[in-house]
């Protein structure tokens, strides 16, 4: 069986997280994740703490086992949220968006692991010096807000740089991604846009069939001028966006732009003034199937691809 020490780590059966979507990743989500062997992740974005506190305790009905928290540093509400996931005890917090250094103290009171996301090898030690348990090094090929470096890029030499496990992240949808990640070093990957496209994912049915329908060419990455790049399936917000900033407007404005696309289009299924996040492998995502599903072919699929690799140097 695929064991690696992050399983260890987190008390998980198989290494792989499901990435904390902002109005994707919902306690229905996460638990299904969770109970399939992986670990489940609630995404809280810009919520309310009071949403933050009720999929909590959501997530605790529907599965008993491990499951973790996504914090969006940036949020106004970020003071309140860690203080329910320090008093709920959550098993892990993953962040993005800033540095969580001034929280692991009291989350690893409380038994949380500290998993930030990071787009470069400078963040990645300045953030294990910081205490950290873990890195996920996410790649540019995510979706949603992106950094500057490829997946196979960033995730050897993140693992060079820090000693604490290291989660791969960004354009890894099947087995041959989780293998390829380990052979890179990596103890386990992080997937979103697949489990976007599971039974138990309550995004709006238009987002998953548009990323049914995707092909490889169709995510582009918008508002590098606002110095917040973001990954999304192409529509005519895209465009839009493409051409105010073709015009220089101010970030200002862009930003503005931006607020409630992303509900619009997962909550409302608005998915041509809505803010469809996805990653560049949305072309091989082809159908809606079971979150145990899912976890099955991907890990089945990276033994398989582990031993005919093996074949190659022992030459059987």
């Amino acid at each position: 069986m695929l064991k690696t020490r992050l399983c260890e780590m987190l008390g998980i059966k198989y290494p792989i997280l499901q990435g904390g979507m902002a109005w994707v990743s919902t306690a229905e989500l996460a638990a299904a994740v969770s109970n399939a062997g992986g670990l489940g992740i609630i995404g809280t974005g810009q919520a309310l703490p009071d949403w933050v506190s009720r999929q909590v305790r959501r997530a605790r009905e529907l599965t008993d086992k491990p499951f973790g928290v996504n914090v969006m540093l940036l949020s106004p509400h970020v003071e309140e949220i860690m203080q329910i996931i320090i008093e709920e005890k959550v098993a892990v917090v993953t962040t993005g968006a800033g540095n969580p250094g001034k929280y692991i103290p009291a989350l690893h009171a409380a038994g949380c692991r500290v998993f930030p996301v990071v787009s470069s090898v400078a963040l990645a030690r300045r953030l294990e010096r910081a205490g950290v348990d873990g890195i996920i090094a996410e790649g540019l090929e995510s979706g949603g807000h992106v950094g500057e470096l490829t997946t196979m890029a960033l995730v050897p030499q993140v693992v060079d740089a820090v000693r604490v496990p290291v989660v791969a992240a960004g354009g890894i949808a099947d087995g041959r991604g989780l293998a390829a990640a380990l052979a890179l070093g990596a103890c386990g990957v992080q997937m979103g846009t697949r489990f976007m496209c599971a039974s138990e994912c309550t995004i709006h049915d238009n987002v998953k069939q548009m990323l049914i329908k995707a092909r490889d060419r169709d995510t582009v990455v918008t508002g590098r001028s606002t110095g917040h790049p973001v990954r999304v399936l192409q529509n005519k917000l895209s465009r839009l966006f493409e051409e105010m900033e073709s015009r220089c407007v101010p970030p200002a404005e862009l930003e503005k732009l931006g607020v409630g696309r992303l509900r619009a289009a997962m909550q409302d299924g608005d998915v041509e003034m809505g803010s469809v996040m996805a990653g560049q492998i949305c072309a091989m995502v082809s159908r809606v199937q079971p979150v145990a599903e899912i976890i099955q072919e991907v890990v089945t699929g990276a033994e398989q691809v582990l031993k005919n690799n093996w074949t190659l140097v022992v030459g059987e």
